[in-house]
């Protein structure tokens, strides 16, 4: 039974040090939480980050449960240490054990004095953290299958789809769908087995609609970038490549993740999607790009391992692959650290020195400025940047500061092309 349960993958968490996400992600978790990383280690059966990538990449044995209750059991007890004091539970005086805030079932105290201490703080955030609590277990259904539901065929053009309150009402009713999966096997199969009481039919509802969104939110996003560079896929075939992927975004993926754009662009020319990056995991989508143009009026993805600018220099120099029109990165977070932007920095230079149209989202607002404020030091030219219509609307948590106000996927965007003009230069006053 074990080897058939689809597991949780991490959380995702901010990055620091390394071009690979989770790499950096347990630097930040033990920046916070001294031991969490070996914590969430112990509780998947591995020794180390190296064992914890060999089995994302398929190179060592699947990560195994013996039950769903201990998958679910497992994936808790790495949320738990005391949000106050950042105490562990194998730090605990013996007898005692790590307390759950009944409101929001999602952080952890030592003691009643710690919850006192740190509910100023916390009751900024109770209420959100309590829906994060939900998606989290909730995107198992991504895993299992019963999500992404299905969508309808647009009754508007992709012009007059400026945001989600466009967006939905060319759904209908979502209930049946929603309802379908509320009492499927595997929504059964959760709640029996999870740590917690099941919430009622509307908060689920929610949930699946917020994971949802999160998956939509990465095709819309793209589909909105065409739109913004004037691409048009109904004069000739576009190639659009997906700068920086992780497992986050390749776990699980599905040839068919980026069909939404069927129905953004009705009779397209055909529109090809490759995801490139050093995280890759593998799975069907990892195949050769197209050498030539794809059938029509539907979308090809591949994708490759390694980092872009490698991509670019061992496939599209040698005609492998075909030059983009347009380059997409989720998240890049080149923002955070030395080490990422360092990582970045061949990328960054290619994609401006080559006037390639790019378009990056963001987490959140500051996440923006400190990324604006790193382009322009490159001497990029900035199109344009802000929120993103298309934002996810499931809420992130920061796995060790439960307390940080949650963010969202894809919040902001950056667009940029080239390389800023000489005027411009000499009037922000960059040396060259």
């Amino acid at each position: 039974m074990a080897s058939h349960i689809p597991a949780l993958p991490l959380p995702d968490v901010p990055r620091t040090d390394s071009v690979f996400s989770v790499l950096s992600g347990f630097h930040s978790l033990d920046s916070n939480v001294p031991g969490l990383s070996k914590v969430i280690l112990n509780k998947l059966n591995m020794k180390d980050y190296g064992e914890y990538r060999a089995t994302v990449e398929g190179k060592a044995k699947a990560i195994s449960f013996r039950n769903y209750k201990e998958m679910f059991k497992k994936m808790e007890e790495t949320f738990e240490f005391c949000t106050s004091c950042n105490t562990l539970p194998a730090n605990l005086c013996e007898g005692r054990t790590l307390k759950r805030c009944v409101k929001c079932l999602n952080v952890y105290y030592c003691t009643k004095e710690c919850q006192r201490k740190d509910w100023p703080q916390h009751k900024k955030v109770c209420k959100k953290l309590r829906l994060v609590a939900i998606d989290r277990l909730v995107e198992w259904m991504m895993f299992t299958g019963d999500l992404p539901f299905p969508t309808e065929k647009w009754s508007k053009s992709a012009a007059e789809v400026k945001n989600w309150d466009d967006w939905l009402p060319m759904q209908g009713d979502l209930t049946p769908r929603l309802d379908a999966i509320l009492s499927g096997t595997n929504m059964e199969k959760l709640w029996q087995n999870a740590s917690r009481p099941r919430p009622d039919d509307s908060d689920l509802h929610q949930s699946l609609w917020r994971i949802q969104s999160e998956f939509l939110s990465r095709v819309l996003s793209v589909g909105m970038a065409v739109q913004q560079f004037g691409l048009d896929p109904y004069a000739k075939p576009l190639t659009i490549h997906i700068a920086g992927v992780s497992h986050n975004e390749t776990m699980g993926a599905r040839l068919t993740d980026y069909d939404e754009l069927n129905n953004m662009f009705p009779g397209h020319q055909g529109i090809e999607i490759v995801m490139v990056g050093p995280e890759v995991v593998d799975g069907p989508i990892v195949r050769p790009p197209l050498r030539a143009f794809g059938p029509r009026q539907s979308v090809y993805i591949s994708a490759f391992k390694g980092l872009y600018h490698q991509f670019w220099e061992d496939m599209i120099e040698k005609e492998e692959a075909a030059k983009p029109d347009l380059v997409v990165g989720f998240h890049p977070g080149f923002h955070a650290s030395p080490g990422l932007i360092e990582g970045w920095l061949p990328t960054l230079l290619l994609l401006r020195d080559l006037n390639v149209p790019t378009c990056f989202t963001l987490y959140s607002d500051k996440e923006l400025e400190r990324s604006l404020q790193i382009l322009l030091e490159l001497e990029v030219r900035i199109e344009d940047s802000g929120p993103n219509p298309f934002a996810s609307h499931k809420p992130e948590q920061v796995q060790s500061t439960p307390n940080k106000t949650p963010v969202h996927c894809n919040s902001h965007y950056i667009r940029f092309q080239g390389l800023l003009p000489q005027e411009d230069l000499e009037e922000s006053g960059v040396d060259n």
